[in-house]
């Protein structure tokens, strides 16, 4: 029996040795603040496998879970800053299991175009990652332009806003320069919408008395150092 169990233990350790080398960890800073720290395969660079973690400085993780052949599986957690846990989704089952409620420190603001009534019932468009990490991608693909590159960039505002369609897809995705006092662009940069992650065009969408309605949502940032967008 005693060898039987030196065996197993044997073949385990094996087949963990084999996995640790058959993968390589890959660190990719994607903002400012955050940095993306996941595995590979070895013989496939491209294709994410296990752990992968999103860390803000380094330390707290605002994303984690697991991926497969480059799929994310089972439950994921999402946190903010603080590494209070905002959103729960199983990529298994595609089900949502928590969104945290937003109060007035929220950094994103949603608008229907729509006179709502007395009584009327409205919920926000959800994207999956979360209110922090979910929003990232809109913020990294900016590129402030060349001809602005010199622009005093304490002085200028960036408002990022996505307009989500009532079937939950990015339909617009622009970039309001703002100096002016009275909130007028002295720019408007229009996004491309066919976003290099398809996950980044899916929403779960607004909704108006349970019916789907589209929505537009508003996010104030600041120009970094590299040209590209952080939270306010």
């Amino acid at each position: 029996m005693l060898k039987r169990y030196l065996l197993l233990l044997t073949v385990i350790l094996i087949v963990n040795n084999c996995y640790a080398q058959d993968t390589l960890e890959i660190k990719r800073k994607i903002s400012g603040d955050v940095t993306e720290v996941f595995k590979v395969l070895a013989r496939d660079v491209n294709t994410r496998q296990g752990l992968f973690r999103a860390l803000y400085k380094n330390k707290i993780p605002v994303a984690s879970g697991m991926f497969e052949n480059d799929k994310k599986v089972g439950l994921w957690k999402f946190a903010d800053p603080k590494g209070t846990i905002i959103q729960t989704y199983d990529y298994s089952t595609n089900r949502l299991f928590y969104e945290a409620p937003e109060d007035t420190s929220s950094h994103l603001r949603y608008f229907v175009d729509k006179t709502l009534m007395p009584g009327d019932k409205v919920t926000k468009p959800i994207k999956i990652g979360g209110i922090y990490y979910g929003y990232l991608p809109y913020l990294t693909l900016f590129t402030l332009p060349k001809e602005y590159k010199e622009i005093d960039r304490e002085l200028v505002t960036a408002v990022v806003e996505l307009l989500v369609s009532p079937g939950g897809r990015l339909a617009d995705f622009k970039v309001n320069l703002i100096a002016d006092p009275t909130g007028r662009p002295f720019k408007t940069v229009n996004m491309n919408i066919k976003l290099p992650d398809p996950a980044d065009v899916i929403f779960i969408p607004a909704k108006l008395n349970d019916e789907p309605i589209a929505c537009r949502i508003i996010i104030r940032c600041v120009i970094n150092s590299r040209g590209h967008l952080d939270y306010e």
